[in-house]
């Protein structure tokens, strides 16, 4: 078989994503215009769903493909399941909200398919020029979604900053793979790892190169200084985008970030990587902490909630250790539920005239009107602020041993403590819907299918989800461990 027909097989769910994208676009075109948006989403889940079953049939270990710019191995086909999960529950979840508010046009789901495509791309990326393509690709489709609902000036607001700040990002980014290339003569991860291996003294301007990629991917993780842009996106753009913005590019960025760290910087340069990683996990865990404590708004809180459990998972990635990886993918894996799941009872919740909710006085005595989902809701974020025994506790108890066992126990401690204030706004959550008189009547105009993820996540999160631990732990190690070769 040529050799491009055998890397368009291992890529099986970019090809199949990028296929399917433009049947997609095709099929939306063609429809009849009051069912072409159900159509073309119905059609994108099915193209998500395929592209994880590719999965099924990737070759054993590490295979590379299209010249070494591309790599499939156990760390990428995790992530690409959590990916194109969340993608497909962000389909599905948006369909109600579309179909009410006017913006049911058919291009948010082949939007979002070309934003997964970027997404896969970006986890099996072997080469710097390979992540930059990847990122552009999963970053340009989100501008569009971010101002998606472009008859409300927030929306087009939160697309027009995402996108002023997403390029300066993006420059940043390539400023600094061009200072890798001119000081390693590659671009290829592996490559560049021999050369920084074979230097016996410190190189300036690998280092300066390293601190321009940290810039650029801390920010598509919205971490700490980079992360200005999330509560305004957040609380501008429709919710389903903000549900979706909040779980898969989360889990591509730090996966991303994850194989560029260990992989390309290894032996004495990692140290220097480490110490920009603490930086960023104590900012974004602190910042986000105290910063939510202000919040009245649900989205902007849920923002700046992303932006502490960022800070968190990135304690996991900073040891550089296959332990602190495991428990980097797991707590990804356990947030994106959480998330996911507290994104969704706001998109289920109305107020009487029918807008949609965002205040959280709205939310006082919802156990009153709606205990159904003041019950998800409480476990979302009981989960959220890791109170054992549900499930949210133990990946923050994961990445916090890693930290430990690597010696860092300061950055352990800080993150406790971190753990500890963030605790009080999602409890004060809880508190107005249980304890504070109904304000308002909330009325839940949601599907059946948002009803039943719902559930779904609300069981994963809550004790029950303690018995996926064992087998979840076993997939993160396999998955960590083909950063570590041996």
């Amino acid at each position: 078989m040529h050799p491009i027909f055998t890397s368009i097989a291992i890529a099986g769910p970019e090809t199949v994503l990028t296929l399917g994208s433009l049947a997609a676009l095709m099929l939306g075109t063609f429809s009849g215009k009051g069912k072409a948006l159900t159509v073309t989403s119905l059609f994108a889940v099915a193209i998500l769903a395929l592209a994880g079953f590719t999965l099924l049939d990737a070759p054993a270990g590490i295979t590379r493909a299209f010249d070494g710019l591309y790599v499939a191995d156990d760390f990428s086909a995790f992530l690409k399941v959590i990916i194109l999960a969340a993608a497909a529950a962000s389909v599905l979840l948006a369909l109600p909200w579309l179909n009410e508010s006017g913006s049911g046009r058919f291009e948010y789901p082949v939007l979002l398919l070309l934003a997964t495509l970027g997404m896969t791309i970006m986890v099996s990326a072997n080469d710097l020029l390979t992540l930059y393509v990847g990122l552009e690709l999963a970053a340009l489709p989100s501008y569009v979604l971010a101002a998606f609902h472009r008859q409300d000036d927030r929306s087009a607001e939160a697309g027009l900053k995402y996108f002023v700040l997403g390029a300066l990002a993006s420059g940043i980014l390539l400023y600094g793979v061009t200072l890798i290339y001119g000081f390693s003569g590659s671009t290829q991860l592996d490559v560049i790892a021999g050369v920084v291996s074979g230097q016996t003294e410190r190189s300036i301007g690998l280092l300066f190169g390293i601190v321009f990629i940290l810039s650029g991917l801390a920010f598509k993780v919205s971490a700490v200084p980079f992360h200005m842009w999330t509560p305004d996106v957040y609380e501008g753009a429709p919710t389903p985008v903000a549900a979706f913005f909040s779980a898969a590019p989360k889990a591509a960025a730090l996966g991303l970030l994850a194989r560029v760290m260990i992989v390309a910087f290894p032996g004495n340069i990692a140290a220097d990587w480490q110490q920009i990683l603490i930086f960023i996990a104590i900012a974004s865990m602190v910042l986000g902490a105290v910063a939510a404590v202000a919040q009245t708004n649900i989205k902007r809180l849920l923002a700046y909630s992303s932006i502490a459990n960022i800070g968190f998972a990135l304690v996991g990635l900073t040891p550089g250790t296959p332990e602190g990886i495991s428990a980097l993918l797991f707590y990804v894996t356990v947030y994106v539920a959480m998330t996911l799941g507290s994104f969704l009872v706001v998109l289920q919740l109305r107020r009487p005239d029918g807008s949609p909710v965002e205040a959280m006085a709205d939310f006082a005595g919802l156990s009153k009107t709606q205990p159904k989902l003041a019950a998800a809701l409480a476990i979302f974020m009981f989960s959220l602020a890791g109170i054992p025994p549900l499930l949210g506790f133990w990946p923050k108890f994961a990445v916090f041993q890693a930290a430990i066992a690597s010696g860092l126990i300061a950055l352990a401690l800080i993150g406790f403590v971190a753990s500890v204030i963030a605790a009080f706004y999602y409890l004060r959550l809880i508190k107005i819907m249980y304890f504070d008189e109904p304000a308002v009547p909330l009325a839940s105009e949601g599907s059946s299918v948002n009803g039943a993820m719902i559930a779904a996540c609300a069981l994963f999160c809550s004790p029950i989800g303690m018995l996926a631990i064992s087998p979840l732990v076993a997939a993160t190690a396999r998955a960590a461990a083909a950063l570590f070769p041996a």
